[in-house]
This record gives C-alpha cells, structure tokens and sequence, in this order.
C-alpha cells in the first residue's frame, strides 16, 4: 500500500485528500499543511515511486491510470474514510478526476489545481520528443528541461524547484514508467473533455500556465458544476508560487460544505 501521512483535527472534520503530480511527492503542499489543518483531517500520499512510496512497486513493468486511482482509494478504505474532498496539482488532477468516474461516493469535491484537459500543440512536441531522447539523455536531463518549458520564467522559479528537487529522488525506471504513463494519458483526457463533470469542482489556474489554462477555460464554460479560479502572474505550480492565494481561494471553497 502507498506511503501516506495523516493530520487529525476531529473525529467530526470532513477530509482532504491531497493528489501531487509527476515527479513530486506528498512534500509539495508543504504550504498548504498549517492553512488546512486548522478546520480538516488531511490526508497526504505518495504516489507509486515517489517519496516515501519509492521502490514499492519495482516488479511492476507498466503503469495505468486505473491502478494508480486504485491505489489512492485502497489507502481511503484502509483508513476508512468514505468520503474525502480532493486536491491535486498537475498530473495528480487527471488521478483525482478518474477516482471520481470509478468510485464517485468517495469524493465529495475536487480542487484541481495547474489542471491538465488536454495536452496542447507544444506539449505534445515535448512528450514525442522526451520519448525519443530518453533512451540516450539522463532522465533528470529531460525533466529538468520540461519544468524550464513549463515554468519558464524568474518568477516561476521558487515553484520550478520544489518538483526538480523532489523528482531528484526518483528512480530512472520509476521516470520512465510515469513518461510512458503520460504519453498514453490522450484517450483519458478526451473522454474527461466530452463528460459533464460530476462533482462541485474549483479550478485554480495560473495566468501564466501558457500550456494548460485554455483547456481549462472551454471546458469551465460549459460545465455549471464547475469553476475556475484565475491567479495572475502565476505559472503552473499554483500551490507554491502564490500559496497563500491558493488556500484562500481552496478554503472559501469548501466552507460551501
């Protein structure tokens, strides 16, 4: 089972799960730790291969978004907790949306932070190409190189860190496993896309995030169980960069619950 961290507030409090994305760990919500705890149960986890998750699943070849979702609900129910808001960053978006298609009782709300729907002409160019050189470039080379083109910058700087320093801790094999995830993740996002969402739904965007916000936005427009949350000057690591806009746009959310 995954590695996971647990803040109680009350037996009565209502629950936060939080998702990270590719090449983080639970760490990256270091910021938002103190703000949440003060009214929820937070629960933190890492992801297969990633923090204190690493090396637990080295006899595994491939990765599915479907066993990584079942994962994240197999420590729900070990704790026996059967309902959770959500909040994800990044990759860990497209994880929570898919927790909410296979076992929607246990998701109460998501907040979906640096959301990714679709994955833009740029982007795409990126993961053909990653694909390519990573069988002759250092995996650090190739991610260190996306988080610039992401984050690219002086500003985005602080946030372009935490996850090049957390992805610092991965395996080669355990990189390329989540490369391979993600470059198989377009029929999940299409289908996500044609699909009203159903749960209440806060996303936070960075104005500067160039490669996902567009997406975002169609999709905002035509889903009325959803909303979005633009912060200016931000890129796509929303969380760190502008952290205490982050909480307070999240915590006036769920106080609608």
């Amino acid at each position: 089972m995954l590695k996971y961290k647990i803040y109680n507030k009350s037996i009565d409090a209502q629950w936060v799960t939080f998702i990270h994305g590719a090449g983080g760990s639970s760490k990256v919500w270091f910021k938002q730790i103190k703000a949440f705890t003060a009214n929820y149960n937070v629960l933190l986890i890492d992801l297969r291969g990633h923090g204190e998750s690493k090396g637990m699943f080295d006899t595994v070849k491939k990765y599915s978004f479907s066993c990584i979702s079942e994962d994240v609900i197999e420590v729900l129910d070990f704790l026996k907790i059967k309902e959770s808001h959500f909040v994800g960053i990044s990759l860990g978006t497209i994880i929570i949306r898919n927790i909410a298609e296979i076992q929607p009782s246990i998701v109460k709300s998501m907040i979906m932070a640096g959301a990714i729907l679709k994955f833009n002409l740029m982007s795409q160019i990126l993961m053909r190409l990653g694909y390519v050189l990573h069988r002759v470039l250092p995996h650090m080379t190739i991610y260190k190189s996306f988080a610039l083109i992401i984050l690219p910058r002086r500003k985005h700087k602080s946030s372009r860190n935490v996850f090049v320093n957390e992805a610092k801790k991965l395996f080669r094999k355990e990189f390329i496993r989540w490369y391979k995830l993600t470059s198989d993740v377009n029929p999940l996002l299409r289908s996500f896309r044609r699909k009203k969402i159903n749960k209440p739904s806060l996303f936070i965007m960075g104005g500067e995030d160039y490669m996902f916000l567009s997406a975002v936005e169609l999709f905002v427009q035509r889903n009325f169980l959803a909303q979005l949350n633009v912060i200016p000057d931000c890129g796509h690591i929303v969380n760190v960069q502008a952290a205490d806009h982050f909480n307070r746009i999240s915590l006036g959310f769920l106080s609608e619950f």
